[in-house]
C-alpha cells in the first residue's frame, strides 16, 4: 500500500470515499503540491481531506477532485461543458467586469446556475 492511500485507509477504514481514494492515488504518483494546485486547493487541504479532518466544504473538493482526475464535467449554462474543477474555478473567481463572458459568468455562478455551491451560512 502507498503512504498517501495508508494513511487515508487508517482515517477512514471501510468508509473511505471514492473520491478520497482517488485523492490518495494522486497524490502517491505526483506530489501533495501538484495535487493541490491541480485542483486550485492548498497542500494543506489535501493533508486533511486525506486523515478525514478537512472543516470546509468537502462537496467543491469532491467535485474538484473527480474533475481534475476522473474526467468529470459539468454542463455550464453559460461555457457548456467543462471540467469540474474549472467551474469550482469560476465560482471562486471574484467579480471582474474585464470582459463580457466574465460577467455572464459571475452572474451565472452566483446566481442560477445548478452546479454552484452555497457557501455555509454560520
Amino acid at each position: 500500500m502507498t503512504r498517501a492511500l495508508a494513511i487515508a485507509t487508517q482515517a477512514w477504514g471501510d468508509e473511505m470515499p471514492d473520491w478520497i481514494r482517488i485523492l490518495a492515488a494522486e497524490v502517491d504518483v505526483r506530489s501533495q503540491r501538484a495535487v493541490a494546485d491541480a485542483i486550485g486547493y492548498s497542500p494543506a487541504v489535501i493533508s486533511q481531506a486525506l486523515k478525514g479532518r478537512y472543516q470546509g466544504n468537502t462537496d467543491r473538493v469532491r467535485s474538484a477532485v473527480m474533475g481534475a482526475f476522473a474526467g468529470a464535467t459539468v454542463a455550464c449554462p453559460v461555457l457548456g461543458d467543462l471540467p469540474q474543477q474549472d467551474c469550482l474555478r469560476h465560482q471562486r473567481a471574484p467579480f471582474s467586469p474585464t470582459n463580457p463572458m466574465r460577467v455572464r459568468l459571475y452572474r451565472a455562478c452566483h446566481s442560477y446556475c445548478p452546479h454552484r455551491h452555497q457557501e455555509k451560512q454560520s
